[in-house]
């Protein structure tokens, strides 16, 4: 890092402390606006917050990791715009009509009291295990490897930074950073890209490709046969139903993720903006991963400055090694933002949570200020116990975005159940969702606890066989004896009253929900939607 990508560095803090001005000098003091931004933000900012709010720095290093590790294997995790498309399409509506701040909110509409505090404790949980202590951790990681900063400073001061821009800006500052961050990351990462296969090519990119696919062998392919030295990691098409899974959770029902969706003026700008982070989500495979993988073959072949010693430092050395003086600056800024806003997406979804699911559930008399109050604390107990869990999360996994994903395999298949049956199948009853997300979710922990202590159980007893069965196939099992569940319980449980149902699932929407719901998309939405199926449809063809 030079003196000119130090000064870039400065004034980007400059400017984060220029928005947080902006903010308070138009801050309403509600909950409306400081969670959902006055569900005010136009498509643009929907889709660039979408996008922001995924791409952190498990992608710079964890994704980057694997790629230089396991080839195109994590790369399933990635081309999901098309269950991008599923939330704008399918899914916003019901959200829109209800009104709701947040998804255990829905499920109170749905189901019951039960199910919705449920729901709100597995997410606060999940974004402990998997979203705050990984992007702590691996936000460190990143910095030491670029900027020389020592990791637990880097980690913690990206922590500390973000919370506090997170407590004054709201929703609105991480809109504003959204929209001008995404642009910038976009173009380093691709220049990255581009520089890399340059180096690996001699100065040609179809010779860097080429010598990128001879190092990676079979990892090139997103499908492993049996037989593979991959088959029992990722195994055949199994992979593929597995991650679609993990991406429902993720991308149709999370709190983090929707919540950027219900900022939306209107239907129109909601569905416009999961139309452009559909795009943009095509973009990851291409930003980290393959750049993960060419930092991997500048390794194998002795090139200079590539002699890292980790997997998760691929990333680093691309941008310390092949970046100018003050374009690494830039790209430096870009990626710093982006962790901030990942982060901050959770911070402002776990305030979110806790506030409207728990606190208002309790204080129905509490102020507006008061709640915005409470808000801030909460994400403050998030920081704290997400940094208590790395220590325990470095013991579980080598490769960070695998652990990720393997934790999520735990968390999302219950979720996922429970919104899908509740959505399409009127009959599924109140208990049946208590009781589908109860079961599925202490079956997740139970076989966590048993990665925790693998080194302690037997190979040969029956936790060692249950803890034997493959993450993506216990996923799927997990996703099905969920759903199974569910619809026994509803054959010995009362069912909801119409008037619960009306509006919450796909056969009860009233004639004017309808009609606003077709009345708020046009062709062109339409043919930019298949645009993004048949891409992703390529991409696999391509790389079967």
């Amino acid at each position: 890092m030079a003196l000119l990508d130090w000064l870039i560095i400065v004034l980007f803090l400059f400017g984060l402390l220029g928005i947080i001005w902006w903010v308070l000098s138009h801050k309403k003091d509600d909950t409306s606006d400081y969670f959902l931004s006055g569900r005010s933000e136009s498509w643009l900012a929907v889709g660039a917050a979408i996008f922001a709010a995924n791409i952190g720095s498990e992608h710079l290093v964890g994704l980057a990791g694997a790629g230089a590790s396991s080839g195109m294997a994590m790369a399933h995790w990635e081309m999901q715009g098309w269950m991008i498309l599923l939330l704008g399409w399918v899914f916003v509506p019901f959200y829109a009509h209800s009104r709701v701040f947040t998804m255990p909110e829905f499920l109170l509409k749905r189901y019951n009291k039960n199910t919705s505090s449920t729901l709100s404790i597995i997410t606060l949980i999940s974004y402990v295990l998997t979203k705050v202590s990984v992007t702590a951790f691996t936000g460190g990681i990143f910095l030491e490897s670029v900027m020389g900063i020592n990791f637990w400073t880097g980690a913690i001061g990206l922590v500390l930074i973000t919370g506090v821009f997170t407590v004054l800006g709201g929703m609105k500052g991480i809109m504003k950073v959204s929209v001008i961050q995404t642009p910038i990351l976009v173009i380093g990462a691709i220049t990255i890209l581009i520089l890399g296969l340059l180096k690996a090519g001699g100065g040609g990119l179809v010779d860097g490709w080429n010598e990128v696919v001879k190092y990676a062998g079979n990892n090139i392919h997103l499908v492993h046969a049996k037989g593979d030295p991959w088959y029992d990691k990722f195994p055949g098409i199994g992979v593929i139903f597995g991650a679609s899974i993990i991406g429902f959770w993720y991308w149709c029902t999370d709190q983090h993720i929707v919540q950027r969706v219900l900022a939306a003026k209107d239907l129109n700008h909601a569905r416009k903006g999961t139309i452009f982070a559909g795009f943009l989500k095509i973009l990851p495979v291409f930003m980290f991963l393959i750049p993960g993988m060419i930092a991997a073959a500048l390794k194998a072949k002795g090139i200079p400055g590539f002699d890292f010693d980790s997997n998760d430092k691929a990333y680093g050395s691309m941008v310390t090694n092949l970046l100018p003086m003050g374009v690494k600056g830039i790209v430096v800024v870009g990626f710093i933002a982006a962790l901030m806003t990942s982060l901050a997406a959770h911070f402002n979804s776990s305030a979110t949570l806790f506030t409207i699911d728990f606190y208002k559930n309790y204080r129905p008399e509490a102020s507006e200020h008061k709640l915005v109050w409470v808000g801030r604390m909460a994400t403050l107990t998030v920081v704290f116990l997400g940094l208590i869990w790395i220590p325990i999360m470095r013991g579980l996994g080598s490769v960070l975005y695998e652990y990720l994903q393997n934790v999520q395999s735990l968390i999302a298949p219950a979720i996922a159940a429970v919104f899908l049956l509740g959505v399409f199948h009127r009959k599924i009853t109140p208990k049946a969702g208590e009781w589908g997300l109860l079961s599925g979710f202490f079956i997740g922990m139970f076989r966590l606890l048993l990665m925790i202590f693998k080194n302690s159980i037997a190979p040969d007893s029956p936790l060692g066989a249950m803890l034997a069965i493959n993450w993506l196939h216990f996923c799927l099992f997990l996703f099905f004896f969920t759903m199974a569940v569910m619809v026994v319980v509803s054959f010995f449980t009362p069912k909801a009253d119409e008037s619960q149902l009306k509006g919450l699932t796909y056969f009860s929407q009233t004639a004017e929900q309808v009609a606003e719901t077709r009345n708020s998309w046009s062709k062109w939405d339409i043919i930019t939607s298949v645009v993004v199926v048949a891409i992703c449809v390529a991409f696999y063809v391509h790389f079967w």
